[in-house]
C-alpha cells in the first residue's frame, strides 16, 4: 500500500530520474508520507491535464513505483521533488484516504517474448535514436553512447523514450505495453515519426529564413534604385502604382465632399515612404473610399403584378406584409424619389421573416444583403473605428455595401432584438440615425469621417420579441406582426414548399417519393407543436434522407409513397397527442393561454383546497406580477363568497394552494387572471371546469376583466389543442379581425367584461341549476360537459 501522486503532462518510466514541482494539497500529503515512511511512492499520470482536483477516474491505473531521492520546500509552499522510477505497477483498489490518495499495487512484470525479434528490434531502437541524434543537435554523444550500451531490453526502451516528448497517450501506451517486442516495436514506429516530424520542422524554418533574407533583399534594392533615380533626377515619387491609383480617383464618382478628401488623402500619400505604416493606413482609407457605390444602383423593377406573383410564389399567406411591399411599390412608382421605408417584421422563430426579406428584394429586382445582429455589442459594429486605431475598419454597414455594390439594396438587419450593450458601446443607438429616414441620408461613419446617403437603402428589420427592442428604435420603424401559422397553412406551406424542396436538397425526384395529405396532417399535429414550420421542415427531411437510403440500397426506381401509418416507423412514436384537452371536465383544472417568444402556449392552472388556517400557497415558477395577480383573485372569491354559495370564513379552515405546472420555466403577466380565479371558484364550490373552454384575461378585485396582449398567438394555440370555446376579455373584441378565418369557424369566441360571465361560461352546471344565489346574472347556462373536437385540415 503506497501514496499516490498524479501527474499532469509528464509520465515517468522505470530508471528515469525526473524533478518534479508539486503544488496541490494532496500531494504534498502524500510526498511527506512517503519521506516518513520508506521513501516509495506511486507515480500516475491523470487522463486530462486541466482537471485540479483530480478524482479515481480521472488518474490512469498503471504507472510507476518510484523512491523519493530529494525532497526541497520552497518559499511560496510548493514542494520540489527529486524522484526515481523504479517498477511498473498496476493500481488494484483506492483506500479510503481523506487526506490523500493511497493505493494498492500489483507489480507489473515484462513478457521476454522472442528472444531473436527482441534482439532485432533493440538494434532497431539504437539505430533510430542514432539517427535522430543526427539531425538534433541537441543530443550528445555521450548519451548516444550511453543508450547504445545498455543491454536490457526494458532499461534501453524505457531510457529511450524519456528522452522524447511524444504524445502524452503514446508515452503511457509504452508505460502500460509490458510484452517487450511490442514496446519496443512501438518505440521504434514513434521514433521514426518524430524524425519525420522534425525535418519537416527545419524545412519549414528554412523557407522562412530564405523568404525573410529575400524581403530583405528586395527592400535594400529599392532604396537603392530610389536613391539612384533621385539622384539622376526622375520620377522617383511617383511609381506606377500611384499613377493608376490617381487614375481610379479621378473616374470614381464620389460626392464632393468624399471627391475633395480622396485627393488630399493621395496628396499625403505621394509625401510619405511607401513602405510606412502611416502610408499604408492612408492607402487602405483611399481605397475603401474608392470601392463605395456612392451612386451605382440597381434598376427597381415596379411592375406590381409580377411583383405579387413572386411573393405568392415564395410565401403562402403573409398578405400584410406583402400589402406592405405592394403598397411601397405603388408608391414607387408615382412618387420618383422615395426615401426607403423602415420595415420591421416580428414573429416566432420559423414563421419566415429573413426568406420574406429575400422575396422583397426578388419582387423589387434590388439585390439583397444580410446582417445579423445577434450578440453585437460594439458600437463600432455599426459605426465603425476611428482610423486613428490600428486595424481600424468601417462599421458592418458600410462593409456590406461595398460586399453588394449598390447603393439601394433590400438590407435585413437580422435579430435586431438580440443585441445587447456593455463599456464598447450600445449599439441600438447607432441604429437609431441609421433607420430614421430624416437622418439616414447623412450617415457618418467613424472610419470614413463623410456623410453617406442610406435613404435609398430598404431597411428590413426582423426579431421575435418587439419589448426586447428599445422604444426610440422602434419609434423609427413599421411594426408588422407574423403569427404563427395555422393547421391548414401550414398543411400548404408544407405541400407546396417544404416537400418540394426537401425532395431536391436530399437528392430524390419526384417519381422516388410523395407524401400523402394524412401523412403531412400528421406531421403537423403530431411531430411538431410550433408557431412556424421549421421543425415540420426538419421533420420532411428526416424522412427523405431515410428514404434516400433506401432508393440507394434497393436501387430501384419503386416509388415510395409516405403514408400516415409509414410515419412512426421512420420517425419513432409521436411526441404529441393531437389534442391537448384533459379527458374529462376537472374539479380546479382550468386551461388558460398564454404568450411566449415561439408563439402561443396552452397553460393548466390547478386548485386544490385543504384544512388549514387560511395560508394561500402559489408555485410554479411565478414572477411578481402572476403572484399579484393570484391574491386579487382570492380577494375577488373572498367579495362573492355568498353569492357564490360558499362560506363567508371558508379561508380560516382552508388553505388553498394554486400551481402552474412546468415549474422549470418561469412564466410572468396578468393574463392568467381569470383562469386563477375560476380555478379556484371550481376547487371551493366542487363544480367541474368544462375541459373544452380556453381562457385569458386580467382581473380586478372588483371582477372587472381587462384586456390583454397577445391575442392571435394565443387563439391559435387553443385552435391547435382543439379548445371549442375561447373566453377573452370584452376590449379584445377588435382584435378579432386579425385572426384566421378557420380559426374562429371551429372554435366559439365569448367576450365578456365580468368575472361573474366567465365563471357560468366555464363552469359545469347541472340542468336548471344556477351558479349565484341571487338571480342578477341573466346569461344562458350551458348544461352538462363537453365533447374532444376533432381539428381536420380541408
Amino acid at each position: 500500500m503506497l501514496p499516490l501522486l498524479p501527474l499532469r503532462d509528464i509520465v515517468v518510466f522505470p530508471h528515469m530520474v525526473a524533478p518534479l514541482f508539486v503544488g496541490r494539497n494532496k500531494s504534498v500529503s502524500a510526498l511527506s508520507s512517503a519521506m516518513n515512511k520508506d521513501k516509495r511512492i506511486f507515480l500516475a499520470t491523470q487522463r486530462n491535464a486541466g482537471v485540479d482536483n483530480p478524482a479515481e477516474k480521472d488518474i490512469c491505473d498503471v504507472g510507476v513505483v518510484g523512491t523519493v531521492l530529494q525532497l526541497l520546500r520552497l518559499p511560496d509552499g510548493t514542494v520540489k521533488a527529486l524522484i526515481e522510477g523504479k517498477q511498473r505497477a498496476r493500481i488494484e483498489r483506492y483506500v479510503d484516504n481523506p487526506e490523500f490518495f493511497e493505493v494498492e499495487l500489483s507489480l507489473l512484470q515484462d513478457q521476454p517474448g522472442d528472444t531473436i525479434e527482441v534482439e532485432a528490434l533493440m538494434r532497431g531502437v539504437v539505430d533510430s535514436f542514432s539517427q535522430y541524434a543526427g539531425i538534433n543537435k541537441s543530443i550528445s554523444k555521450e548519451l548516444l553512447s550511453k543508450i547504445s550500451a545498455i543491454s536490457d531490453a526494458s532499461k534501453l526502451a524505457d531510457s529511450v523514450a524519456s528522452h522524447f516528448s511524444f504524445k502524452l497517450e503514446n508515452k503511457q501506451n509504452l508505460l502500460e505495453t509490458v510484452d517487450l517486442g511490442k514496446r519496443l516495436a512501438l518505440l521504434v514506429n514513434l521514433i521514426k515519426l518524430e524524425i519525420e516530424v522534425y525535418q519537416m520542422d527545419q524545412r519549414i524554418k528554412g523557407r522562412v529564413k530564405d523568404q525573410m533574407e529575400k524581403t530583405q533583399k528586395n527592400y535594400y534594392l529599392n532604396e537603392q534604385m530610389r536613391a539612384i533615380k533621385k539622384e539622376m533626377g526622375s520620377e522617383d515619387e511617383v511609381g506606377d502604382e500611384l499613377k493608376d491609383l490617381e487614375k481610379k480617383i479621378k473616374r470614381k464618382r464620389m460626392s464632393k465632399e468624399a471627391s475633395t478628401k480622396a485627393r488630399q488623402e493621395f496628396k499625403k500619400l505621394k509625401l510619405m515612404t511607401p513602405m510606412s505604416a502611416e502610408a499604408t493606413v492612408v492607402r487602405n482609407y483611399i481605397d475603401w473610399m474608392i470601392s463605395l457605390p456612392w451612386y451605382n444602383k440597381s434598376r427597381i423593377r415596379n411592375d406590381l403584378i409580377e411583383a405579387e406573383k413572386i411573393l405568392n410564389e415564395d410565401h403562402y399567406g403573409l398578405d400584410k406584409p406583402k400589402e406592405r411591399i405592394l403598397e411601397y411599390l405603388a408608391v414607387q412608382t408615382l412618387v420618383k424619389k422615395l426615401r426607403g421605408p423602415i420595415l420591421c417584421l416580428v414573429g416566432p422563430p420559423g414563421v419566415g421573416k429573413t426568406s420574406l426579406a429575400k422575396s422583397v428584394a426578388r419582387a423589387t429586382g434590388r439585390k439583397f444583403v444580410r446582417l445579423s445582429l445577434g450578440g453585437v455589442r460594439d458600437e463600432a459594429e455599426i459605426r465603425g473605428h476611428r482610423r486613428t486605431y490600428i486595424g481600424a475598419m468601417p462599421g458592418k454597414i458600410i462593409q456590406s455595401l461595398k460586399k453588394v455594390a449598390v447603393n439601394n439594396p433590400v438590407f435585413c438587419l437580422d435579430e435586431v432584438d438580440k443585441m445587447s450593450m456593455d463599456f464598447r458601446g450600445d449599439p441600438s443607438s447607432a441604429l437609431l440615425e441609421v433607420l430614421d429616414p430624416e437622418q439616414n441620408y447623412s450617415f457618418n461613419d467613424h472610419y470614413l469621417d463623410l456623410d453617406y446617403d442610406l435613404s435609398d437603402i430598404l431597411f428590413i428589420t426582423t426579431a421575435n420579441t418587439l419589448p426586447d427592442i428599445p422604444l426610440p428604435l422602434q419609434d423609427r420603424m413599421e411594426i408588422i406582426r407574423l403569427p404563427g401559422y395555422t393547421e391548414l397553412e401550414k398543411y400548404n406551406i408544407a405541400k407546396e414548399f417544404l416537400v418540394p424542396k426537401q425532395i431536391a436538397a436530399n437528392g430524390l425526384k419526384e417519381d422516388n417519393i410523395s407524401f400523402s395529405k394524412a401523412s403531412i396532417t400528421m406531421l403537423i399535429q403530431r411531430y411538431t407543436r410550433e408557431a412556424g414550420v421549421r421543425n415540420l421542415e426538419r421533420e420532411i427531411s428526416s424522412i427523405c434522407r431515410k428514404t434516400a437510403r433506401k432508393v440507394v440500397n434497393q436501387k430501384d426506381e419503386k416509388k415510395h409513397v409516405i403514408s400516415a401509418n409509414a410515419i412512426p416507423g421512420l420517425l419513432g412514436p409521436p411526441p404529441f397527442k393531437i389534442s391537448q384537452i384533459e379527458e374529462k371536465d376537472q374539479i380546479g383544472l382550468v386551461t388558460g393561454l398564454a404568450w411566449t417568444q415561439v408563439g402561443g402556449e396552452l397553460l393548466s392552472v390547478e386548485t386544490l383546497t385543504m384544512p388549514g388556517k387560511g395560508n394561500l400557497n402559489i408555485t410554479g415558477k411565478l414572477g411578481d406580477v402572476m403572484k399579484e395577480s393570484a391574491q386579487a383573485a382570492v380577494s375577488f372569491v373572498r367579495s362573492r363568497a355568498e353569492n357564490l354559495g360558499i362560506q363567508n370564513d371558508f379561508y380560516k379552515d382552508l388553505d388553498l394552494h394554486i400551481h402552474i405546472p412546468e415549474g422549470a420555466i418561469p412564466k410572468d403577466g396578468p393574463s392568467a387572471g381569470i383562469s386563477m380565479c375560476t380555478s379556484l371558484v371550481s376547487a371551493l364550490t366542487r363544480r367541474p371546469v368544462r375541459r373544452d373552454v380556453a381562457m385569458t384575461g386580467e382581473i380586478t378585485l372588483r371582477g372587472r376583466v381587462l384586456p390583454i396582449g397577445g391575442l392571435k398567438e394565443k387563439m391559435l394555440a387553443a385552435h391547435r389543442g382543439g379548445i371549442r370555446k375561447v373566453i377573452i376579455p370584452k376590449e379584445n373584441e377588435k382584435d378579432l379581425k386579425d385572426i384566421p378565418k378557420v380559426v374562429t369557424r371551429q372554435m366559439k369566441v365569448v367576450t365578456v367584461e365580468h368575472m361573474d360571465e366567465v365563471l357560468v361560461h366555464a363552469l359545469v352546471l347541472g340542468r336548471g341549476e344556477r351558479l349565484f344565489s341571487n338571480n342578477d346574472m341573466p346569461i344562458p347556462v350551458e348544461p352538462g360537459g363537453s365533447d374532444q373536437p376533432q381539428i381536420s385540415i380541408n
